[in-house]
């Protein structure tokens, strides 16, 4: 089986999604890739667990795509064997009422993982500069001050928040946040494959959305913005992986396994050691609970 190299897919020079393969041939079958990401999710429990002692470290994992690029999936398949009180999942919709009474990050902040825990974001803080920039009356429902119609949306108002985004993401990684972010990059006509999937298998009807085909049509925009989005915001301390998702089995195992190899560079993350006093008298606590037997 092809061995994965975090390397190959982070971001570090200028993207071009159109030069950027949506399929990679792992050399396996589906059941050795199943068995592969069996061993990578076993690995991921035992360091989210010894994070979770340890309390020093929260990792953010970034999840963004066009539609059926498999977010969902990759998500219940690659976290599923980790501690229920150590993963949590948010999927970010249309800001609700309360949360357009803030700015545009507030409610991404107040869903930050605690010291120990795993947070996916299934959709993220970059829908700020992706469908709002396909769609830029959406920053209307903002009421920014400084904007009062969709001609003050310029160059520099997405600079500012691209700015905003980074400053965002260094904050939180230099207080203990691990930033882990990956775009499913998917083809248009896998996209249309799976539509059309939805469509014809009853169980997954409910899946489908006409305003799918809608966004469809800005296919070539959201690629533009997608592009502009990770090449301004790619950074050590909060890398981007542009991972091929055309094959949703080959895409679940290079997910799990880039989290993986980046967690293991942590080599901090550690069980504590018991204080000096416990340690001192192990023997005469095992007696204690020896004798009650």
């Amino acid at each position: 089986m092809k061995k994965i190299n975090p390397d190959d897919f982070k971001i570090t020079s200028k993207l071009k999604l159109k030069s950027t393969d949506t399929l990679l041939q792992l050399s396996a079958d589906e059941a050795e890739i199943e068995n592969e990401l069996a061993e990578v999710r076993e690995k991921l429990s035992k360091i989210q667990d010894k994070m979770y002692a340890d309390d020093h470290y929260g990792v953010l994992i970034c999840l963004q795509g066009m539609d059926t690029s498999g977010k969902d999936s990759l998500i219940r398949e690659v976290f599923k064997e980790i501690n229920p009180r150590g993963v949590v999942v948010h999927s970010f919709k249309t800001p609700n009422t309360t949360e357009l009474e803030h700015d545009y990050l507030w409610r991404h902040y107040l869903a930050l993982p605690e010291r120990g825990k795993i947070a996916v974001f299934n959709r993220t803080h970059y829908e700020n500069v992706l469908v709002t920039r396909v769609h830029p009356e959406y920053i209307l429902n903002e009421r920014i001050p400084s904007v009062t119609s969709v001609k003050d949306i310029d160059d520099t108002f997405w600079e500012q928040r691209f700015k905003s985004i980074r400053n965002f993401e260094k904050h939180i990684a230099s207080n203990g946040t691990i930033v882990l972010k990956f775009f499913l990059h998917l083809s248009k006509e896998e996209q249309r494959q799976r539509l059309l999937r939805r469509l014809e298998e009853e169980k997954h009807n409910w899946k489908f959305s006409a305003g799918d085909l809608k966004e469809r049509e800005r296919w070539d925009d959201y690629q533009k913005c997608y592009e502009d989005a990770i090449n301004n915001t790619s950074e050590d301390y909060a890398p981007w992986f542009v991972v091929p998702a055309d094959d949703k089995p080959s895409a679940r195992y290079i997910v799990g396994k880039i989290i993986l190899e980046e967690l293991q560079k942590y080599k901090d993350i550690k069980n504590p050691e018991l204080d000096d006093e416990i340690k001192a008298n192990v023997a005469e606590y095992k007696k204690q609970l020896e004798g009650e037997g």
